[in-house]
């Protein structure tokens, strides 16, 4: 009997036990735990902004670029995987001119309108890719620089826009682009080329596609004083390749691969 005794004891003692540890498991965190809890990370992301640390989930980023073959612009917006890695998602749109592109005037012409002697096309290239962005180095302080390593890759369209110029043929003005019946007055030979049509000219309505593929590699160096706002040069290079052939200037070789090197001052904010 009192064998039998001590084994009920000791069992009830067990489930005692396992009950205890499984409602400790089950306790859900009270209000005040999670309150101290939100106050220590709070205090760590304070504490690593000190340090010059760049903490933020996503970022809003505009750049303006100058590039060796024209100049753009781009919207990028990145979400952080981690202290050092953001994925980027980033839209540029440029124009790329070539090498040759010379702007004249005739001194004629009363107001005349500078144009580029031969040009067949504007080019309009937009591209929409995908990449990272990696901190090499972290800014130190509040008035450090960080280096951030930034790639991507994606699709890109050109769009080109027949280039319109004004010529005066036997006393009549006309607007012309170039055409194998036009060849002869678009490039003066037969009328007087007065000058060109400018951005908001002609040939919108007439632009042809270019698809293709791009990739591109810069370092980015914020010098922002808070790390809620963004303000960095980026330094770089891209390689865009065209499926089919670009045709910008006349009697000059007609490009598929494009790589050029760019600059711009980039801004935004990062939450």
């Amino acid at each position: 009997m009192k064998k039998i005794f001590l084994f009920l004891m000791f069992a009830f003692s067990g489930s005692l036990v396992v009950t205890a540890q499984d409602s400790t498991i089950d306790r859900q965190p009270t209000r005040a735990e999670r309150r101290e809890a939100k106050r220590q990370k709070v205090a760590e992301l304070i504490r690593q902004a000190e340090e010059g640390v760049l903490v933020f989930r996503k970022h809003n980023m505009f750049g303006i670029k100058l590039r060796t073959n024209g100049y753009g612009a781009f919207y990028e917006h990145g979400r952080m995987v981690s202290t050092r890695k953001t994925n980027i998602f980033r839209i540029d749109i440029q124009e790329v001119k070539h090498a040759k592109e010379e702007k004249l005037i005739n001194t004629s012409v009363f107001f005349g309108n500078p144009f580029v002697y031969g040009k067949l096309n504007y080019f309009y290239p937009i591209s929409l890719g995908y990449g990272q962005q990696y901190i090499f180095g972290q800014k130190g302080n509040k008035n450090g620089v960080s280096v951030s390593g930034v790639y991507n890759a994606g699709v890109t369209v050109g769009l080109l826009r027949p280039y319109y110029i004004d010529i005066n043929q036997s006393g009549v003005e006309r607007r012309i682009k170039y055409t194998q019946e036009d060849s002869a007055a678009f490039l003066g030979g037969d009328g007087t080329i007065l000058g060109g049509t400018g951005f908001f000219g002609k040939g919108w309505g007439e632009m042809k596609v270019k698809p293709g593929v791009f990739g591109k590699a810069a370092l980015r160096f914020d010098y922002g004083r808070f790390n809620e706002r963004v303000s960095a040069l980026e330094v770089g290079m891209s390689l865009d390749y065209y499926f089919s052939k670009v045709p910008i200037m006349f009697a000059n070789k007609e490009r598929q691969m494009f790589f050029q090197g760019y600059l711009a001052i980039v801004f935004g904010n990062r939450k």
